[in-house]
C-alpha cells in the first residue's frame, strides 16, 4: 500500500453500488433511437398478420367467407377456428385456469374479439384483405353489467354449459366464475352487529387499461429443417411463454427459443398469452416463413388485457373513539368474456386480501365473486401486484367514509389505527405476515412536510369564503397511507399454471475482472441493467460499469417467472445477491490460497479480501478473478461462476404516505394540483435516482386513472374509449410537480433488505388523488363518488350538492 492507493471511500464510490444514483446505462441507446423493439425485427421472407375482429359484443357466427380475401394478390392464408381445430389450437388455456378462444369458435363474446387471421406479404395487403373477409353474424343479447349477468338467463359461455364447478370451486350461475373467500365471516359479522359505529359504502374501481407506449406484437419463425421455433415478442415473462407455447404446439421446449427484445412498457398488459402470438406461430408453421403480428392502438385498448373493474361493497366497524374493530368486503369482479387474470393459482382474486392496509384491524372478511360479461378479458395487475391497487383504494376510501361517519379528522383516524413498529412481523386478520414497517414515523414526516395543520386552517377559511361568495374554488387535501404486498413469491403460495414463482441469476466472472449476469426477468423500462449491476457491485466488489446484465432470451437466461408486480427486486434481486455471495465465497478460498492464510483469517472490505490485522495484505476481486482461471488451486476447479434460484420465504411489504393538495373550480369542474408529496419506504434503496423516476412515472399513471382514464362500454357492448382521443393519457401539461421523500425500513428476510418500489406510486397515488376530490366537497355533504374524476363528473358532483346556485 502506498500514498496513491485509493481510500476506502474512493473504492466504494468507484463501485457505484447500492445507494448510488448511477445514471441508467440503457438510456444511451434509447435516447439515440437505437432500441430494438419487436416491430424493428425484419427477417428474409417475413409475412405480416392482421385480425378480422368482431364489431359485435355478443353474436353467433353463421359463416365466414374467405374467398374474396384469398383472391387478393399477396394474401397467403386466412385462418379461422375451423383451421385451428384439427391442431387443437382454436382454444388455449388462460393464466387463471380458464380457457379462451384463439379465434372465435361458433360465436363472439366481446367487441374486437379475433375472428380470423389474415397472412399476407405486407401489412397493407393484410389490412385490405381483412376488409374482404365476409362474416355473417347473428346478434345475441349483450351483458355488460356484472350484477345483471348474474341474474340473466343469457348464457355467455356455452362451452361451460352444465359445469357446476370451475378452476376455483363451485359456480352458482352459468355466468358465475368463482366465489373466493378469506377471513372469518361469522366473527366479522358479529363485530359489525355490535359495533358503536358502522360505515358502509359501495366503492367502484372502474375498468382501465395499462396502454403501454408500445402495443403487443410477435414475430414467429419456424425452421422446419432443424425443427426449431424462434419467437420474438412483447413478453413480460418469456420463459412462461416458452412453456405455454410448448404445451400448445407440441414442440418440445428445448426446440423453442423465446426472445423479449426491448419492450416499450408493460405494466401487466404483456404478461398473458394473446391470440396474436398463437396465430403467428401457427402461420409460420403452415407457411414455412417468418410471420409478424403487431396490433394497432385501437386493438390494444379494445381487446388486450384490461385492469380493475371491481365493485367493492364495504362495511367498517369502529368504536366511538375511532378504533377500528372489523372490516367486511364483498367484491363483484367483472372478468369479461374469459377469466384471463394473471393471478397466482391459489389466489383467483390476486392479493386483494391485503385490503386491511396499514391498519391493525383485529377481524376481517373478504369475498370475491368473479363474473363473465360481454367485455374484453383480462384483469391484469396494471402497475400493481395482483389486485393490490383495488385493495388500497378500497381501504383508503373506507377510512375516509368512516372519518365522515365519526366526524373525525382523517389523518388522526389513520394514526390511531396504524400497526405499530413493535408489532412487526405483523399477522393480518386476512392471513398475511407483514415483514417490517414504521408507519407512524412516515406519517408524521409527511404531515409535517406539507404543514398539514396549516392546510386544514386554509381549507376551513376557503369554505367560509366560498359560502360568502368570495371564491368559486375549493381546496381538497387527499390523504393516503398504503401498504403494498409484492415479490411474488414463495413457491408454496404462488404459481402460475403450476410454475412456481421463484427467480434466478447466473453470473460469470471473466479473467480480467469484468462480469456478465443473466437473469430470468425482463426489463420494460425499470432500469434492470443499471440496478442489478449495482447489487452485484456491492456483493462481489467489481465496478457496476464492468458488469453486463442480460435478460429476455430463453436460450441463455436461467428459467425465471419474469417481471411484473414489483417482483424483480424482491425475487430476482435477491437471486442476484445470493449468486454474488456464492461468487464471493469461492473468491475467499482463492484469496486464502494466494495469501497463504486460512479462509477464516480473511475479511471482506469493499472490493477485496484483507488479512485480519494486516490490512496491507490483500487481494482484490480483479486479482482473484485472474487467478481463478490461471492458477492451479488445490481442491478448487478453475473458473468463477455461480447460479442462484431464489424462492423467497415471504413477500415484501413496501409502504408509503402520500398527500395531494388540489384546487377545484366548482363551475367548470377543472382541478389544479397545487402540491403532491410522496413518501415511499421500499426498504434498502438501490438507486435513488431510478426510484424517483419510478415514483414520478407511477404517480402520473395514477393521475390518469383517478382523473379521467377509463375503458367504458355502452349497453350493447361498444367500447367507447378505444382511441387516445377518448382514453386519457396525461401530457406534460396535465402532469404536476411531485415532491418525493423516503424513510428506510429494510425487509428482514431479503438478502439486501430491498422491498421493491415500481408499483407503489400507482397503488398509493390513485386514492390520494381521489381523496383530494372527495375532501374538497366534504364540508358540503359529499360522502363518496365513483372514479374517474374528470371535469364533467366533478361538475356534476358540485351540481348535485347545490353549489351552482
Amino acid at each position: 500500500m502506498n500514498d496513491l492507493s485509493p481510500s476506502r471511500e474512493e473504492r466504494i464510490a468507484n463501485l457505484k453500488g447500492l445507494g448510488c444514483s448511477r445514471k441508467r446505462v440503457e438510456d444511451v441507446r434509447f435516447t439515440q433511437g437505437k432500441g430494438n423493439y419487436v416491430d424493428d425485427i425484419k427477417l428474409p421472407g417475413m409475412l405480416q398478420g392482421d385480425f378480422v375482429r368482431s364489431p359485435y359484443a355478443h353474436a353467433r357466427i353463421r359463416s365466414v367467407n374467405k374467398e374474396a380475401a384469398l383472391a387478393l394478390p399477396g394474401v397467403i392464408a386466412v385462418l379461422t377456428a375451423e383451421d385451428l381445430a384439427p391442431l387443437n389450437l382454436h382454444w388455449m388455456p388462460t393464466l387463471a385456469g380458464d380457457k379462451q378462444m384463439v379465434l372465435a369458435d361458433g360465436k363472439v363474446l366481446f367487441q374486437g374479439q379475433e375472428v380470423a387471421f389474415v397472412v399476407a406479404e405486407d401489412r397493407y395487403i393484410a389490412a385490405d384483405a381483412v376488409e374482404l373477409v365476409e362474416v355473417d353474424y347473428e346478434e345475441l343479447p349483450v351483458l355488460t353489467d356484472p350484477f345483471k349477468a348474474l341474474q340473466s338467463d343469457v348464457v355467455l359461455r356455452e362451452d361451460l354449459a352444465g359445469q357446476s364447478a370451475g378452476a376455483h370451486g363451485p359456480r352458482r350461475h352459468h355466468n358465475h366464475i368463482f366465489l373466493w373467500e378469506e377471513g372469518d365471516k361469522a366473527a366479522t359479522e358479529q363485530v359489525l352487529d355490535s359495533a358503536d359505529v358502522v360505515a358502509e359504502e359501495m366503492i367502484y374501481y372502474h375498468r382501465t387499461h395499462p396502454c403501454p407506449l408500445e402495443t403487443c406484437g410477435a414475430v414467429a419463425s419456424m425452421d422446419k429443417v432443424n425443427g426449431k421455433l424462434t419467437l420474438w415478442g412483447t413478453f413480460q415473462a418469456p420463459h412462461v411463454v416458452r412453456t405455454v407455447a410448448s404445451l400448445l404446439s407440441g414442440i418440445e421446449e428445448h426446440n423453442i427459443r423465446v426472445v423479449s427484445p426491448d419492450i416499450g412498457g408493460g405494466f401487466g398488459n404483456k404478461v398473458g398469452v394473446y391470440p396474436g402470438y398463437v396465430c403467428s406461430i401457427v402461420a409460420s408453421i403452415v407457411t414455412g416463413r417468418p410471420v409478424k403480428w403487431v396490433e394497432d392502438r385501437m386493438e390494444n385498448l379494445m381487446a388486450t388485457a384490461f385492469a380493475r373493474d371491481y365493485w367493492m361493497q364495504g362495511k367498517i366497524a369502529a368504536t366511538k373513539e375511532g378504533k377500528i374493530t372489523g372490516l367486511w368486503c364483498h367484491v363483484t369482479a367483472d372478468h369479461g368474456a374469459f377469466d384471463a387474470c394473471a393471478d397466482p393459482t391459489k389466489f383467483p382474486a390476486g392479493f386483494f386480501h391485503i385490503c386491511t392496509g396499514s391498519y391493525d384491524i383485529p377481524v376481517a372478511y373478504v369475498g370475491v365473486d368473479g363474473v363473465y360479461t360481454n367485455k374484453a378479458p383480462g384483469g391484469v395487475a396494471y402497475r400493481c401486484s395482483f389486485r393490490v391497487t383495488e385493495a388500497a383504494y378500497f381501504i383508503e376510501r373506507m377510512i375516509e367514509v368512516l372519518a365522515i361517519e365519526l366526524g373525525m379528522d382523517a389523518a388522526e383516524l389513520r394514526r390511531i389505527n396504524f400497526i405499530r413498529a413493535d408489532q412487526f412481523p405483523y399477522h393480518s386478520a386476512l392471513g398475511w405476515e407483514y415483514d417490517s414497517g414504521d408507519y407512524h414515523t412516515a406519517w408524521d414526516k409527511a404531515l409535517a412536510a406539507v404543514d398539514y395543520a396549516g392546510l386544514r386552517r386554509e381549507q376551513a377559511e376557503r369554505v367560509e369564503a366560498f359560502k360568502r361568495g368570495e371564491t368559486r374554488k375549493l381546496l381538497g387535501i387527499g390523504l393516503t397511507h398504503f401498504t403494498e404486498i409484492v415479490g411474488a413469491g414463495p413457491v408454496k403460495n404462488c404459481d402460475i399454471l403450476g410454475m412456481g414463482m421463484f427467480d434466478s441469476c447466473e453470473i460469470r466472472i471473466h479473467p480480467t475482472g469484468s462480469a456478465i449476469a443473466r437473469l430470468g426477468t425482463i426489463s420494460q423500462g425499470q432500469g434492470h441493467a443499471t440496478t442489478f449491476a449495482q447489487i452485484l457491485a456491492s456483493e462481489i466488489g467489481l465496478p457496476a460499469d464492468s458488469i453486463t446484465i442480460e435478460e429476455g432470451d430463453t436460450d441463455t437466461a436461467p428459467y425465471g417467472l419474469g417481471t411484473y408486480g414489483s417482483r424483480s427486486t424482491p425475487v430476482a434481486g435477491a437471486a442476484t445477491a445470493m449468486a454474488g455471495r456464492k461468487i464471493r465465497a469461492k473468491a475467499q478460498m482463492i484469496a486464502a490460497w494466494l495469501l497463504e492464510v486460512h479462509e477464516g483469517d480473511l475479511e471482506w472490505d469493499v472490493d477485496r479480501f484483507v488479512v485480519k490485522g494486516a490490512p496491507e495484505r490483500f487481494k482484490t476481486m480483479k486479482d482473484i478473478a485472474y487467478a481463478a482461471y490461471n492458477q492451479a488451486i488445490p481442491g478448487l476447479e478453475p473458473g468463477l461462476e455461480a447460479v442462484s434460484y431464489y424462492d423467497p420465504p415471504n413477500m415484501t411489504y413496501p409502504f408509503g404516505a402520500y398527500i395531494c393538495v388540489m384546487e377545484i373550480d366548482v363551475d367548470t369542474g377543472e382541478h389544479e394540483i397545487r402540491q403532491f408529496y410522496a413518501l415511499d419506504d421500499c426498504g434498502t434503496r438501490i438507486n435513488p435516482m431510478v426510484i424517483e423516476g419510478q415514483v414520478h412515472g407511477g404517480l402520473t399513471e395514477a393521475l390518469a386513472i383517478a382523473m379521467g382514464q377509463e375503458i367504458a362500454y355502452d349497453e350493447i357492448g361498444n367500447c367507447k374509449t378505444a382511441t387516445l382521443m377518448d382514453f386519457f393519457i396525461p401530457t406534460a401539461w396535465e402532469t404536476p410537480h411531485y415532491t418525493t421523500d423516503f424513510t428506510e425500513t429494510p425487509s428482514p428476510h431479503h438478502p439486501i433488505g430491498a422491498k421493491g418500489v415500481g408499483e407503489s406510486p400507482n397503488v398509493g397515488g390513485v386514492p390520494a388523488f381521489s381523496n383530494a376530490v372527495h375532501d374538497a366537497f366534504r364540508a358540503f355533504g359529499l360522502r363518496h363518488a365513483h372514479m374517474p374524476h374528470d371535469h364533467w363528473r366533478i361538475w356534476k358532483i358540485a351540481n348535485q350538492l347545490g353549489l351552482h346556485g
